[in-house]
């Protein structure tokens, strides 16, 4: 039962979260899908959510603050110094949407786009750490991106972040990149039929068991399920067509 309750290191995807079109419907549809329970939701946060798996948060969710960007997942990062962390995006010519914004004492956000126009975040922690619960059926498992230009955002985020790459045996082009020891996520080249960016995978106990609940609730699969070294794995789109995946791990 994978847990962490102290702020991330530098560079590890911290927390993801979600704008959505019709909050109550994706709440609904998230619960049924992923098991979570809600907190939060208070007017000072815009009525911003915590999703919890067994009392542990795991995700945000929030009303979509602009109606012309459409709903999707964002992949924030942990910085210690959010400030520096704009300076070097900028300097590795990405964009800056949102400038670093404390959010009361619970800490402190940045949105950006990197070169190839993806949007991410930056998550430098107060009292919110960011993902408490993962690797676990109902959390995060993984994070990566999948661009036109890989090398480009290699060098981009490893210019951001102080990313080493690997790559993958025969994962034709794919690396996983990391700061230390242990992969923290995948950066690979663009995938007919699945949208460009940076995506989020969720751990499920069954992923056909997952598409369906996906499907009934007038979702999409964009990229069928699939065995893998990793486990059995699905590119999905909720109603709204926010696109994530789903991968099958065993239960804690």
């Amino acid at each position: 039962m994978p847990m962490r309750d102290t702020p991330w290191p530098a560079g590890t995807p911290c927390w993801v979260d979600y704008g959505a079109a019709d909050l109550a419907a994706a709440k609904e549809f998230y619960a049924a899908l992923l098991g979570w329970e809600y907190t939060g939701g208070d007017e000072e946060f815009g009525g911003y959510l915590n999703a919890e798996k067994d009392g542990a948060q795991v995700a945000g969710l929030g009303p979509q603050m602009d109606p012309d960007d459409p709903p999707r997942w964002t992949t924030y990062f942990a910085t210690d110094d959010a400030a520096a962390t704009v300076t070097r995006i900028r300097e590795a010519g990405g964009t800056v949407v949102v400038e670093p914004m404390e959010v009361g004492p619970l800490g402190t956000m940045v949105v950006a786009l990197d070169p190839q126009g993806h949007p991410f975040g930056l998550w430098q922690s107060g009292e919110h750490t960011g993902v408490q619960r993962y690797n676990e059926p109902g959390s995060l498992v993984w994070n990566e991106a999948a661009v036109d230009d890989p090398d480009a955002a290699r060098a981009f985020y490893g210019a951001v972040f102080g990313f080493r790459f690997e790559a993958i045996p025969a994962g034709e082009g794919y690396t996983t990149f990391a700061t230390g020891g242990d992969p923290l996520g995948g950066l690979g080249g663009a995938v007919p039929g699945v949208p460009k960016g940076w995506s989020t995978c969720f751990a499920v106990t069954s992923t056909d068991g997952a598409v369906a609940t996906v499907t009934s609730a007038g979702g999409k699969v964009l990229l069928p399920a699939e065995d893998t070294e990793y486990g059995r794995f699905a590119v999905v789109a909720d109603p709204w067509g926010a696109s994530f995946s789903v991968m099958e791990v065993p239960a804690g």
